[in-house]
């Protein structure tokens, strides 16, 4: 658990000015950036997402922090608990993507000594640590439906239940909650309770893509320039106006990390102090071509066959056949399937494990109904054990 805070401070950017820059405290190290490490308030957009963050960050309020990867929702997130008055108390960042359905209950609420296999003693949760401070809970739109709603209790009550415990535990706990999906798409397709995304979205922060805010790009690359030159020996790196250019021109759908790690690379291969368009390595430029509309007229057609005659089990049967083809497409890769279907990789394993899409599974029997939670049914909160 930590209680580090971003630093907060003004630096000396492109053509002479004065920009708020965010970053982390913690020593930088050379290696590539797997989140974003500093935030640049340059453009105007940016300027006014600062100042509707220290707007609400006194406060107590649940936050949701909605952005794609790479935007810097951690650094928010340090910069509100930072801002407000539990900035002395721990603050805590746990990614719920990372964690297993099976571990990811005891991470949160923590469990008693016996209460599963290998657990030899008893342990705090994320919450408990976090007491007196704030948690950080990241990618909350991968948490399984029945943890959603062991949480939205915590949340209500301010207590926790570890695993194998029969006693509740109070927490005073700030949760900060983070997304790169849309949850409201989640919520109609019943990936995510409604009670919850509403209890998460007190007050709300949209990070805005750096290809959106294009008077950031090269204060960030100026900042990225100046921490890695001096760690790489240069005297002073700099960009030539063509690399300035193909900065500006390019779409980066790895927003603020992407950035970083250019800058990174190119500091590694250039054979000067100037940085050149040609040492740069990106995907591809910018497009302004608008995305094709899909007709789905084909496909309505064919669910018109389907509804004509009726089959049993028909909800099943559309579900299970679109899940396999996508499974197959994307040749057994997991990721690449929940990505293409835009659902999680929990949620994907659960429907794998149902319908026996799993390697080494037994396909379900004929006559097995499938529970109607899995069809996107939220039951209500009482059936969850769960207090509205």
């Amino acid at each position: 658990m930590e209680n580090t805070l971003p630093d907060r401070q003004t630096e000396l950017l492109k053509d002479g000015q004065l920009s708020p820059v965010l970053t982390f405290q913690e020593p930088r190290s050379l290696s590539l950036s797997i989140r974003a490490s500093a935030l640049v308030f340059e453009d105007p957009s940016s300027r006014r997402l600062l100042d509707h963050v220290e707007r609400i960050a006194p406060s107590d309020a649940t936050v949701l922090i909605i952005g794609e990867t790479g935007t810097g929702k951690e650094l928010i997130a340090r910069h509100i608990h930072a801002l407000s008055h539990r900035r002395n108390g721990p603050f805590g960042a746990l990614n719920c993507a990372s964690l297993t359905e099976s571990l990811i209950e005891s991470e949160l609420f923590g469990h008693e000594k016996g209460a599963f296999t290998g657990a030899v003693g008893a342990k705090e949760g994320w919450f408990e640590t976090a007491h007196g401070g704030t948690l950080f809970l990241d990618e909350v739109g991968d948490l399984p439906l029945g943890l959603q709603a062991k949480l939205l209790r915590v949340l209500q009550e301010r207590e926790v239940v570890r695993v194998g415990a029969r006693r509740a535990t109070p927490i005073d706990v700030r949760v900060i909650a983070a997304t790169n999906v849309n949850l409201e798409e989640a919520v109609e397709a019943g990936r995510f309770r409604a009670d919850l995304y509403y209890r998460f979205n007190v007050a709300n922060v949209r990070l805005i893509p750096l290809r959106e805010r294009a008077g950031d790009i090269l204060p960030l690359a100026c900042h990225f320039l100046n921490i890695y030159g001096k760690r790489l020996g240069y005297t002073e790196a700099m960009l030539t106006p063509e690399a300035e250019q193909i900065l500006l021109d390019y779409d980066w759908p790895g927003n603020i990390r992407e950035l970083e790690n250019a800058i990174h690379r190119a500091l590694l291969v250039c054979p000067g102090d100037q940085l050149r368009a040609g040492d740069f390595k990106l995907s591809g430029l910018k497009t302004h071509t608008p995305t094709p509309s899909i007709s789905t007229s084909s496909l309505e057609n064919a669910l018109k066959v389907l509804c004509e005659r009726s089959p049993p089990k028909l909800f099943e049967l559309i579900e299970k056949t679109v899940i396999r083809t996508a499974y197959d497409y994307c040749e057994q890769n997991q990721v690449q399937t929940a990505r293409l279907l835009d659902i999680s990789r929990n949620l994907l394993r659960h429907r794998l494990a149902v319908y026996g899409m799993l390697p080494g599974d037994k396909p379900p029997e004929p006559d097995r109904p499938v529970p109607a939670r899995q069809h996107g049914y939220v039951p209500p909160a009482a059936e969850l054990g769960c207090c509205d």
